[in-house]
């Protein structure tokens, strides 16, 4: 992992601290309890704090939302060593020790960092191992995004890339076959083999996946929509896909046993 781009970054809320502390994975300065009318889930989360030696203090509410930057804290705000990013190498390097086909998603400019929380928490839950964002031009792993994804980003390592393209490239050289998730034009998600060695690319709020992007996918898979609304919000898409690759893998595995 390279260092930590930020330090003592503010992470509020009941599950993403809890999943913090259990992880391990970053470095705990401080956890801030609300000082009055702690129920049991404050209060399990005091007790992991206290066990693994990480600093609690108690604080008023409006200490807390001083601290956190906004009111919907839930009564807990740790400061925590800001996000470490994985290195493209050490990202490829996961499948092979999981013994798994490969899993990744690649988000192509996504400007909200709670569609990229809740875009990691599906990755997460359906066994990806990793995700790419650009440097530039998109949300990285900043605190809001860490709390929507609920504590999935102690889990799920995510690189940070300078060229989206020039890292496709790369994957597809590793034996990774390429999917972009677009609006129009592309097979059912249930039409194209996922099941292998993959890459689903989503594209950003509005613009969806650049064209140059979508020149680099060996495929591009459309999510049939049957009602008035054109299309789903980019978070939604992607628990879709997810989990269209979680079935398809399931159904292979059991084909095979």
């Amino acid at each position: 992992m390279s260092t930590p781009e930020v330090e003592d970054t503010p992470l509020c809320g009941r599950n993403p601290v809890l999943e913090l502390l259990r992880a391990q994975s970053r470095r705990v300065e401080e956890v801030a309890i609300l000082s009055e009318g702690r129920g049991p889930a404050l209060q399990g989360i005091l007790g992991l704090a206290r066990r693994l030696g990480v600093k609690v203090s108690y604080r008023t509410r409006d200490q807390l939302t001083a601290m956190a930057g906004t009111p919907h804290h839930q009564g807990v705000v740790a400061r925590v060593a800001g996000a470490n990013y994985a290195s493209l190498d050490e990202l490829l390097a996961i499948p092979g020790q999981r013994g798994e086909p490969a899993f990744f998603l690649a988000l192509d400019q996504i400007q909200d960092p709670r569609n990229l929380g809740a875009i990691l928490r599906s990755a997460e839950a359906t066994g990806a191992h990793g995700a790419i964002v650009p440097k530039h031009h998109a949300a990285g792993v900043t605190a809001a995004a860490a709390k929507s994804a609920m504590g999935a980003v102690e889990y799920l390592p995510v690189a940070r890339e300078t060229n989206l393209v020039q890292t496709i490239e790369i994957l597809k050289k590793d034996g990774v076959w390429i999917v972009g998730a677009v609006v129009k034009g592309g097979q059912a998600p249930w039409e194209v083999d996922l099941s292998g060695p993959i890459c689903l690319v989503l594209g950003g709020e509005g613009p969806g996946v650049r064209p140059l992007v979508a020149k680099s996918c060996d495929f591009l898979t459309s999510i049939p929509m049957r009602g008035k609304i054109g299309s789903l919000n980019v978070s939604a898409a992607a628990a879709v896909l997810c989990y269209e690759v979680e079935r398809q893998r399931f159904a292979k595995q059991a084909e095979l046993s």
